[in-house]
């Protein structure tokens, strides 16, 4: 088992940087959408797209996948929009809600993914 180089702080406070440069921008766009299920939808689009960037793109990975889509996204509130729908009766609108965000972020996930993989001059792309 190999262990990992040292961490340095001049590092981590870059990462840190990365990180919170993505996030301002991130919550700002979701603030000005006013739709939780709209900003969830473009974030996991996003997070397709950077996910398929090449592995060495770590700068990209911290600044836009975890700051930018990081706060776009917002977990905590989709669950408290749920709660919220199942306490006041409103069972199938939540199951709807629930099966919509899950199976349209997988799917966006995934066309981001494809979009971000497809390149205009390769052979699969004519």
């Amino acid at each position: 088992m190999s262990v990992p180089p040292p961490r340095s702080l001049q590092g981590d406070l870059r990462d840190l940087a990365l990180v919170a440069t993505g996030a301002i921008p991130g919550a700002l766009l979701r603030w000005r959408l006013e739709a939780d299920f709209v900003a969830n939808m473009v974030g996991c689009l996003l997070l397709g797209l950077v996910l398929a960037q090449p592995a060495r793109r770590r700068p990209l990975m911290l600044w836009a996948g975890i700051g930018f889509c990081g706060s776009l996204t917002t977990f905590s509130t989709w669950m408290l929009q749920l709660a919220r729908a199942l306490r006041a009766g409103e069972v199938w609108e939540s199951l709807l809600v629930l099966m919509a965000s899950l199976l349209g972020g997988l799917a966006l996930v995934a066309l981001g993914h494809a979009l971000g993989r497809w390149r205009p001059d390769s052979p699969t792309a004519r």
